[in-house]
């Protein structure tokens, strides 16, 4: 399995980050997420799962942030946007959470990268799974991870550098 995202000058483009417009915001953060192109899904595939996470801000926080958690989505490209478009699938909770605990429109959503001090890789996940995880809205990572334990038909890992300034 593969992945593409499309890249401006190497990076993530501004739309999907901390330089997001206004109309790509909420909350003051971006919540806009960017779309997947996915080949090579193997046959027998039932759901996706994804994750996006910033491994570069354990030195600058003390441990890897969590930006997107979805679960149980189509098989299929994940289009721009998924928080406004028609699919059903599984929000998870991304690292948020640990600030504000009772806002599930920020919490269980897609937030963009903000690198603080320079630019970070994004390391986005794709797992192809042979089932529809038993998972509901505000599931933790270590809730997909369990989930989908025996149902892994294949992982795609694809690093985003976005931009700090």
């Amino acid at each position: 399995m593969k992945l593409s995202v499309e890249l401006e000058h190497g990076l993530l483009p501004d739309k999907y980050g901390k330089f997001a417009g206004e109309e790509y915001r909420a909350f003051d953060v971006p919540v806009v997420n960017f779309p997947i192109e996915i080949t090579g899904i193997p046959a027998g595939t039932q759901t996706l799962s994804v994750s996006l996470i910033d491994y570069d801000a354990v030195p600058v926080g003390g441990f890897p942030w969590i930006h997107w958690l979805a679960a149980n989505l189509p098989v299929e490209d994940i289009a721009e946007d998924l928080a406004h478009g028609s699919l059903t699938y599984v929000k998870g909770t991304n690292s948020f959470w640990s600030k504000v605990k009772d806002n599930p429109a920020l919490t269980q959503a897609y937030i963009g990268p903000m690198p603080p001090d320079q630019t970070h890789n994004y390391t986005l996940s794709v797992f192809a799974l042979d089932a529809e995880l038993d998972l509901a809205d505000g599931f933790f990572l270590n809730e997909l991870r369990n989930a989908s334990v025996g149902h892994v038909l294949d992982i795609a890992l694809l690093d985003l550098p976005s931009r700090a300034n």
